[in-house]
């Protein structure tokens, strides 16, 4: 037990373990051998209560808060990180824009389904040309023809939209006004025409949930699906990407954890000269760091939640979080895979896997680089970054104010 857990927390962390060693990892491989999405698991996840830990009860969620929402992506990640690809499709990042930008009614319509399980989830902001910058090398437009909007253009890296039901596309509605051109929407792929996915092949990476290129030819959206005004979307998005950070910082968490308990327990089976490998100093150096590193992560990690948890200022935690994490989980993985030697190239050890998705936290949810130049920024006095604290006008998901407005009707 974690001293600065609660015992909440703690049986949130137990339940998904349980849950994890039960339904996920004995079938896992199946579905990745078969190519096969696990729809089935996601609504066991649902179920279970895995998606809605920043939810409030009123639209399914527990309200447990952002610590716990990352304790769960932790141990999903440590265990099985290809099944908790789908979490921030599911209990972050898409259900998050919904509920922040979303009208009353938008937010009951759709995120208690997707944190359910029932539907599967999606956000496309990336573009081909775009990825660090989405805002100023934006292509995609999104053109008012009446009651709909009809979008065209591509997204990249759009992880399960050849799954989804549910998802939300950001798309420019005035090519001449920068951020402020920038609108969502939610859009729902097997209710209208124009979707095109296409899953990119992906070395290491899971065969079952699928990243996608995606290509938009007038796809329609209805205007009530639009989220916010016009304009909204830039605004909409960053705010979900905030605590999305600190939900894959914990994911990245879980990978180091995996990496280090895989190298322990292979350098304590591994016998050299008649005796495990574990004795040899070098090896001894290799696990001391991981160790160490593993230990400063989850407090930065944990740190990063709770200031959520609490209302404070937090997107420069956030990337600290997540950049530090995600340097762990690659440590780590690299550490491991020395320690395993040539067995950590075949796939019967994880670490083969383990140590490709160690590389994607580098980039999804913002990369290394531009979470450096928030930290730097904020240090040297130029950006403070978390200036927009409190300002943005979007629903609070903390204060639950969708079952304050039922409430009042």
């Amino acid at each position: 037990m974690d001293p600065s857990m609660s015992p909440e927390i703690e049986a949130v962390r137990d339940m998904v373990i349980r849950f994890m060693e039960q339904e996920v990892v004995p079938v896992m491989d199946g579905y990745e051998k078969r190519g096969e999405f696990p729809r089935a698991l996601v609504k066991k996840a649902g179920d279970a209560g895995l998606y809605g830990a920043v939810f409030p009860e009123s639209v399914g969620g527990s309200n447990m808060g952002y610590l716990a929402g990352t304790v769960i992506q932790e141990e999903m990640g440590r265990l099985d990180v290809r099944f908790a690809a789908c979490n921030n499709q599911q209990g972050s990042t898409c259900p998050s824009c919904i509920y922040l930008g979303g009208t009353p009614e938008q937010v009951r319509q759709y995120v208690p389904n997707l944190i359910a399980g029932e539907t599967i989830g999606m956000m496309a902001l990336t573009e081909p040309g775009g990825g660090s910058d989405p805002e100023g090398n934006m292509k995609t437009f999104a053109r008012r023809d009446g009651d709909v909007y009809r979008i065209s253009g591509q997204k990249m890296w759009a992880s399960m939209a050849n799954q989804t039901d549910v998802g939300v596309l950001i798309a420019r509605t005035d090519r001449d006004a920068g951020a402020k051109g920038v609108s969502a929407f939610i859009v729902q792929p097997k209710k209208f025409p124009g979707w095109n996915a296409q899953p990119v092949a992906m070395m290491g990476l899971s065969k079952a949930m699928r990243t996608n290129v995606l290509f938009l030819d007038d796809f329609v959206v209805p205007v009530e699906d639009r989220l916010g005004e016009e304009g909204d979307g830039f605004k909409i998005v960053m705010r979900a990407l905030q605590p999305g950070r600190v939900t894959v910082a914990g994911k990245a968490l879980g990978v180091a954890r995996a990496c280090f308990e895989e190298a322990v327990r292979y350098a304590n089976e591994r016998v050299v000269r008649g005796q495990p490998i574990g004795r040899f100093q070098m090896i001894q150096s290799d696990i001391a760091e991981m160790a160490t590193a593993i230990e400063a992560s989850r407090a930065l990690v944990y740190k990063a939640a709770m200031c959520m948890d609490a209302g404070l200022p937090s997107n420069r935690m956030a990337a600290i979080a997540k950049f530090n994490a995600s340097q762990t989980a690659k440590m780590c993985a690299d550490k491991a895979m020395q320690i395993f030697g040539g067995y950590g190239l075949a796939e019967e050890y994880r670490v083969s896997w383990l140590r490709s998705y160690a590389d994607l936290f580098f980039t999804g949810e913002g990369s290394a680089n531009v979470q450096k130049i928030v930290i730097a920024e904020d240090a040297l006095g130029y950006k403070v970054a978390d200036r927009h604290h409190g300002k943005t006008g979007l629903r609070d998901i903390r204060k639950d104010d969708v079952g304050a407005a039922k409430s009042d009707v």
